[in-house]
């Protein structure tokens, strides 16, 4: 397995080439090989052209990356021919619009990421999900992650987001090991809580046990775990090294 940072992380440090350029340099010196590019914003041509240079540059490989819902839908084709450039095996969405989340529409959803997942798969690329918290509501005795995993063809993965399975009130490793072979990706996301309140913990100052979801991935198969966490007090690129440093000296990744 290997370990990733997810850019969403520091998607402060994106909007600009200079800001992106030194985003690549710095998450390169802390000893990532692996990226997820995430919170980038529209992808073009020109944007696609930049950031294929800035990987070969700083010796980075993009392993998997979030894309809107409206650009997956009407420029896959285009999307597809960016992930072909940087060599990226996973084409990812980060969440299902809001019209989607309710028992009416989540088929509808399925159906669409079914569509997309099999033009993906047709061009030899692997289409992703990613979950937050609100998938484990429950609807006719179903959490929508479940109607998700179960309705999903094999042309879709999950990406499975260790702290909002745990926010959604569900265990990270049976999750893990229940999605075996249908959870290439992973985001590594510690869980901490403070004055009664969760928040976003650097991977080994929060409550997960790291041993076991570590296990579980490697049971599942997974192939990247990337480390992600959304904001917090600490500066977020500090806050990289930290779970990269503490993933290192720990547990030997």
């Amino acid at each position: 397995m290997k370990i990733a940072a997810q850019l969403y992380t520091v998607h402060d440090f994106l909007g600009t080439k200079k800001d992106m350029e030194m985003t690549f340099k710095k998450v390169k010196e802390m000893g990532y090989d692996y990226i997820q590019l995430s919170g980038a914003g529209y992808i073009d041509d020109e944007k696609a052209d930049f950031i294929n240079e800035l990987i070969k540059i700083y010796g980075l490989k993009i392993c998997v990356t979030h894309m809107s819902y409206e650009q997956l839908n009407d420029e896959l084709e285009s999307l597809i021919k960016y992930h072909k450039m940087w060599n990226c095996q996973y084409i990812g969405i980060g969440a299902m619009p809001e019209q989607y989340r309710n028992k009416e529409n989540i088929n509808e959803f399925i159906e669409w990421a079914n569509k997309i997942g099999k033009k993906v798969s047709d061009e030899g690329l692997t289409f992703t999900y990613h979950n937050h918290r609100f998938e484990f509501e429950k609807v006719d005795g179903k959490t929508f992650m479940e109607i998700m995993a179960e309705g999903f063809n094999d042309s879709v993965q999950i990406l499975l987001d260790t702290y909002w399975v745990q926010s959604g009130g569900a265990d990270p490793v049976s999750w893990i090991d229940k999605l075996k072979g249908k959870v290439d990706v992973v985001h590594f996301k510690d869980y901490g809580i403070k004055d009664n309140q969760e928040y976003f913990a650097e991977i080994g100052s929060g409550n997960f046990d790291w041993y076991k979801i570590i296990e579980a991935c490697n049971r599942a198969g997974v192939k990247y775990a990337a480390i992600e966490r959304d904001s917090g007090e600490i500066e977020a690129f500090e806050s990289l090294a930290i779970s990269r440093n503490y993933l290192k000296e720990v547990h030997g990744l």
